[in-house]
């Protein structure tokens, strides 16, 4: 296996220091860890992201007034879809694939565009929308190279900073019980979280070894079995969950709405620059180095033919997962085929409903005690991206007016009451206007 020639040398400590060296070689992309060790991380990845993979369809599936059986076909398509999209993008497909360690999954910022549709033109439009707007980020991707005077560091830094800070609130809805729950914010859910917080924080920063590295998979197999007498474990859903389905494609229709596919189209194309930041959070936090041009553009290009293929089978688009971002930098290790362990799990879970059944019985609470770590990392990771940028007066504005209107915008919904409902979607994000300001300042600013 070649090295990547941003790859950092060998230093000369770690020629003396085992254990150094040992770290140094986690960051390597490249490296293959032992089976025993590369298993249980691929699957930590997968626990990181699972329930919030399944949360979308199930959301769009209940706005659309769906069956049961039509609710678990589009949760075990969420699973299939992620897993492939991961081995694509780790493995890689010719030019198309980042081949870093990321993780795919549904994506939760076309949501809101996605419900209207689904409630008024149907879920067969969604997935019509879903599959050209794939397309669309594909292009980006293809492009990349003659756009990338749009993403300079102080742009892409600001992106991965504004992913980490406006999905801390999602990270702390899970540490109250979840989104809904009848008794969010009870004492029994903050202990849980704080239990897997604790345990994840004391195994990262005083264990060794593998001990370190699986911290976030030991706090919430802890916090797993610290739930069981409370009864909040529910397996209720593994008995009625069938052993083996296959992916049946266009199985839940396609149309092609023109107002649908423009309004998922834009979304995917401002989208980009989401995954543009997760890419670069990756090659920063995982490999302690600047994602290459190549990398970039075959990770958005991935995302977006996933997210094509992610519409033929009932799926919905696919984006890299912000908190497997930061389990890479969490962890400290970088290997691609770790993930694409994780993502061969995926495709078994999609496979195998009663599987996804399992991990989907994971409490919101023991997540939230992991998750509210990981969404911090990111927004680490984004202020070491940052730390690359000269912040003088013109840097210093791109990053304050972006977080201004990524974050106090939003928070004020009469603003743009008035705006067109596609518009407020795109507002209410954050992350979008916060996105459209970095790339737009960054371009009229006088260097």
């Amino acid at each position: 296996m070649t090295q990547d020639s941003t790859a950092p040398a060998p230093s000369p400590r770690s020629a003396s220091d085992p254990q150094a060296a040992n770290a140094e070689r986690l960051r390597d992309v490249d490296y293959l860890p032992p089976l025993r060790k590369a298993i249980p991380l691929g699957i930590q990845h997968v626990l990181a992201m699972f329930v919030a993979n399944a949360t979308v369809p199930l959301v769009i599936a209940g706005a659309a007034g769906l069956s049961g059986a039509d609710t678990v076909f589009l949760v075990q398509m969420a699973m299939f879809v992620a897993g492939v999209a991961t081995l694509v993008q780790t493995l890689g497909l010719g030019p198309v694939g980042a081949r870093l360690p990321i993780v795919m999954g549904t994506s939760f910022g076309f949501v809101p565009v996605m419900i209207p549709i689904a409630t008024t033109q149907g879920l067969p439009a969604v997935f019509g929308g879903a599959l050209v707007g794939g397309l669309a980020m594909a292009t980006v991707g293809l492009f990349y190279r003659r756009l990338s005077l749009f993403f300079p560091p102080v742009v892409s830094g600001t992106f991965v900073l504004l992913i980490g800070l406006l999905l801390l609130p999602v990270g702390f809805s899970y540490v109250g019980g979840g989104f809904g729950a009848a008794d969010f914010g009870a004492p029994h859910h903050l202990l849980l979280a704080a239990l897997v917080f604790v345990i994840t924080v004391a195994f990262h920063q005083f264990g060794r070894g593998f001990l370190s590295e699986a911290a976030v998979l030991i706090g919430i197999l802890v916090g797993c079995v610290a739930a069981a007498p409370l009864g909040l474990l529910d397996f209720s859903r593994v008995g009625e969950a069938a052993w083996f389905q296959l992916p049946i494609p266009l199985q839940m229709g396609i149309t092609f709405d023109p107002t649908a596919m423009l309004a998922i189209a834009l979304m995917a194309v401002v989208t980009c620059a989401e995954s543009i930041g997760d890419i670069s959070g990756t090659a920063i936090g995982g490999a302690e180095r600047e994602a290459t041009p190549r990398e970039l553009s075959g990770g958005v290009m991935a995302d977006g033919l996933a997210s094509t293929f992610a519409s033929l089978f009932g799926g919905f688009p696919q984006i890299s997962f912000s908190q497997n971002v930061g389990l890479v930098a969490f962890t400290g290790v970088a290997s691609r085929f770790v993930v694409a362990i994780g993502g061969a799990f995926l495709i078994v879970a999609g496979l195998v409903p009663k599987l996804g059944a399992v991990v989907s019985a994971i409490p919101a609470a023991v997540l939230g005690g992991a998750v509210v770590i990981m969404f911090g990392m990111i927004a680490s990771a984004g202020v070491k991206m940052l730390s690359h940028a000269t912040f003088d007066k013109r840097n210093m504005l791109i990053v304050g007016v972006s977080l201004a209107v990524a974050i106090g915008l939003p928070a004020q919904s009469g603003l743009y009451a008035a705006a067109p409902a596609q518009v407020g979607v795109l507002i209410e994000s954050g992350l979008i206007p916060g996105a459209i300001a970095s790339i737009v300042l960054n371009l009229v600013l006088p260097r």
